[in-house]
């Protein structure tokens, strides 16, 4: 496998906007460096990064996402301390809050060589062999993006981390959230990823004790350097 520059960044716990901003200065700027080595046909390298971090609470809404799958008006979500974002990935509507983590992967996929559908393959693989660690067996869901557990049994089938990014010319932002230590209570004010018939569940919930986010963390780093065959500056 060949190895690639990463630089990686841990934000710690910071306002949805703040990261969305950062997301979209790297994205502008990675694609930049493509544009002009596509014109002037030079091979300049495109710096990659990964960032990691934990939101105060908030809902985003994806492109395709329904205003309605959100359950409570402004004035309940000012009450829960919560902000709400339309943003320009793709997918539903989710959850972003304390003990939940974030992960931003801004990525020029042909540096990789990945298609858009192994990238997505590769994000969730990291999180199943993350939570192989706690002896936790998770899976994909057919038709469903994400990483979920007991698949096979609809009626015991729940979401552990979501998936939803922006891919342009092949440039990827947004990425991923794995429930760590999260408050599950706030996915009751939505209708998670717009699926109606499957719950979501946390480490926490799973292991029944709550898990260090930096161990985690940790173990995210050693997996995305195995799967995505990154190198961290």
């Amino acid at each position: 496998m060949k190895y690639t520059k990463v630089n990686y960044k841990n934000l710690g716990l910071i306002p949805y906007k703040n990261a969305w901003d950062l997301q979209e200065l790297y994205f502008a700027e990675i694609l930049a460096v493509k544009k002009k080595n596509k014109e002037l046909k030079e091979n300049t390298s495109t710096k990659n990064y990964l960032l990691f971090c934990e939101h105060p609470p908030v809902y985003t809404l994806g492109k395709s996402g329904k205003t309605s799958h959100l359950l409570i008006n402004e004035e309940q979500l000012k009450a829960k301390g919560a902000e709400f974002y339309r943003i320009n990935r793709g997918g539903d509507i989710t959850y972003h809050g304390p003990g939940q983590i974030t992960g931003y992967p801004i990525l020029d996929l042909d540096i990789f060589k990945l298609s858009i559908k192994d990238y997505i393959f590769r994000l969730e693989e990291v999180l199943i062999r993350v939570l192989a660690h706690y002896n936790i067996k998770a899976d994909r869901s057919e038709g469903e993006t994400g990483v979920w557990l007991d698949t096979e049994d609809p009626l015991k089938a729940r979401k552990i981390g979501a998936i939803g990014a922006r891919i342009s010319q092949m440039v990827s932002m947004h990425g991923f959230a794995l429930n760590v230590n999260t408050d599950l209570d706030f996915y009751n004010h939505i209708i998670p990823c717009g699926i109606v018939d499957k719950g979501v569940t946390s480490l926490q919930k799973e292991l029944g004790k709550t898990i260090a986010i930096e161990e985690v963390q940790n173990l995210l780093l050693k997996e995305f350097v195995l799967v995505f065959g990154m190198i961290f500056e």
